[in-house]
């Protein structure tokens, strides 16, 4: 994987600021904390569109669920930085939805992920097809 690879000027972007409780004693971020921000861009992107994801589970009855991760950390978010968290689909399944997410300080890739999620039934807890209408909103132009 190329690392100089920067998302998509489409993609959702969303800003957040580092505070303590993000890092470790030494003020850098603490790496399991990358996926909050990332589920944070997520979860904004989702409303973004129109479907949030409480109303999605009252109304459809459904909800999204990370099936797998790989991140990347290429170089450390600080205490105070102001960073960026990207978020766009790379790939549609039957019910998943593979995201590429980047944090970002200014131009620099601080973390690249990938993340597979998938939508499911959430009494049954079984995957279900991905409303046509979450897809269309969710796909970003090239």
């Amino acid at each position: 994987m190329s690392h100089d690879l920067k998302p998509n000027s489409g993609a959702f972007r969303m800003e957040a600021r580092v505070y303590y409780a993000d890092t470790d004693a030494a003020g850098i971020v603490y790496h399991a904390n990358y996926l909050a921000f990332m589920e944070r861009a997520r979860a904004e992107w989702l409303r973004s569109v129109g479907f949030e994801s409480v109303k999605l589970a009252r109304t459809l009855g459904i909800g999204f669920l990370v099936r797998s991760v790989k991140l990347d950390y290429l170089a450390p978010a600080l205490l105070d930085d102001l960073i960026t968290i990207t978020a766009e689909v790379t790939e549609f399944g039957r019910s998943r939805v593979h995201v590429s997410q980047y944090v970002m300080r200014g131009d620099t890739v601080l973390v690249h992920g990938q993340v597979n999620v998938v939508c499911v039934d959430i009494k049954a807890g079984k995957s279900v097809e991905l409303p046509a209408d979450i897809r269309h909103a969710l796909e970003i132009p090239a």
